[in-house]
């Protein structure tokens, strides 16, 4: 791996959050500065991280960031759920989305840490 930007997870995470941007411009006024902030910065962590862990010196360092990657998936998650609830959602294919990022960045963890133990 040369950079963050070679890692496919990385870049279907930035295309999430280009979705996310879309979507919640369709959501009421109301929420502009409830949910839809906590769901772009949400979304926006988890790209941030990967690349940040990535620009660390240590494999150490890199796993911790990938799992706060994956807590971020998880917030977005159930900040897409309660829009779902709440009647803001109709695109369905973003949860696809989120678990094929979710599914991309467990194998990464697994292969670091495989690699790790060698």
């Amino acid at each position: 791996m040369k950079t963050h930007k070679d890692l496919d997870v990385w870049k279907d995470s930035i295309e999430l959050v280009v979705k996310i941007y879309r979507l919640v411009s369709n959501f009421p006024k109301e929420e502009r500065f409830g949910l839809v902030d906590q769901m772009k910065r949400a979304a926006v962590s988890i790209p941030s991280n990967i690349a940040e862990g990535a620009a660390r010196n240590s494999q150490k360092e890199f796993l911790q960031f990938l799992h706060v990657a994956l807590g971020s998936i998880a917030e977005l998650e159930t900040q897409l759920i309660i829009s779902k609830k709440l009647g803001f959602l109709n695109n369905e294919n973003i949860f696809e989305d989120l678990e094929k990022i979710k599914s991309k960045l467990l194998g990464l963890i697994r292969y670091l840490r495989k690699r790790n133990e060698k």
